[in-house]
């Protein structure tokens, strides 16, 4: 339940840009997504392998990450996280190994999710453009490598309508780099004001950029948390940020004894994401303690594949 104050600055919010998404809609229902006869696709999110990365007794790293999602999982579709290979993003030796395994396992290089280069809304105007500036390596990598776009945070600080124009301004300054490499940059519902949905999508219609977009991610409406914790209605997020969207991460933690998720009705939020016209990866990203990782994605997996089926079938 929003509090009073979220709810009325998220209803201005829904109604001014009501008018203006539809206007982007059919620019982005359709753009890197890939056309064919089923209702999605389904890619894995190295997040998922979060535990298993960081333990060094397992000795898998980044440059399994293909193999593993292949050969496991029987996924060829990949979306990097760059605090595995933090170090890497201007290592073309590194880069080209990776591109390699990829190419080896018929694997295809989608996204990379980029945390810890700063604030691309800081209030600070140079704090900001510092942020812009440390992103850029990560839009080369993610060209090297094939993928189509890098998945940033609108982190900002200061009021609510004052973090909409540092939001969109660190976004424009990125997302015209990266159009010059034909890169997206799309940015997660991830924390803070970014989780309030109508609150992001006002920040894309500030931003008007082809190549800026949104991940819509299941799980992650929480403005903020702990015992007073602030949640944007998940479903009511994924259909603001939708119209933006060019990925969307499926966010799991527990499931029942049926297979379904206890905190999102995958159903009704699949359908609110086809509706829109998006046809292309979803990605499997678990968070759950209750399963192995390698169990909750295969868990996830099964799910989204049920899904699919009964989507196909309507």
């Amino acid at each position: 339940m929003l509090p009073r104050r979220h709810f009325l600055q998220s209803l201005a919010a829904t109604t001014a840009v009501a008018g203006l998404a539809g206007s982007r809609m059919l620019a982005h229902a359709h753009e890197g997504h890939d056309h064919d006869h089923a209702p999605f696709k389904i890619s894995l999110a190295e997040w998922s392998l979060h535990r298993t990365l960081r333990d060094d007794s397992v000795g898998i790293t980044n440059l399994d990450f293909p193999k593993v999602a292949k050969e496991q999982f029987g996924i060829d579709a990949i979306e990097y996280v760059n605090q595995f290979f933090k170090d890497k993003a201007r290592d073309e030796k590194y880069l080209t190994d990776l591109k390699g395994r990829c190419s080896d396992n018929g694997v295809k290089s989608l996204l990379i999710m980029v945390d810890g280069e700063g604030r691309l809304g800081d209030p600070i105007k140079e704090a900001r453009a510092k942020a812009v500036e440390n992103h850029h390596q990560w839009v080369d990598a993610a060209k090297f490598l094939g993928c189509h776009s890098i998945r940033v945070n609108a982190a900002s600080g200061g009021s609510y309508l004052e973090q909409i124009e540092y939001a969109a301004d660190g976004l424009s300054q990125l997302s015209e780099y990266a159009a010059k490499q034909g890169i997206n940059v799309i940015v997660e519902n991830h924390g803070g004001l970014s989780s309030n949905g109508a609150w992001l999508a006002v920040v894309m219609e500030r931003v008007g950029m082809d190549n800026c977009g949104t991940l819509p991610d299941f799980g992650n409406f929480f403005i903020s948390r702990g015992k007073n914790a602030d949640e944007f209605d998940r479903y009511h997020g994924v259909q603001a940020l939708m119209p933006y969207a060019k990925a969307v991460s499926a966010k799991t933690h527990d499931f029942d004894e049926e297979g379904n998720e206890k905190n999102t009705d995958y159903f009704k939020m699949m359908k609110i994401v086809t509706d829109f016209g998006y046809n292309g990866y979803v990605g499997i990203e678990y968070e759950g303690g209750g399963l192995s990782e390698a169990e909750g994605i295969q868990a996830s997996k099964k799910l989204l594949e049920r899904v699919r089926d009964e989507m196909a079938k309507a």
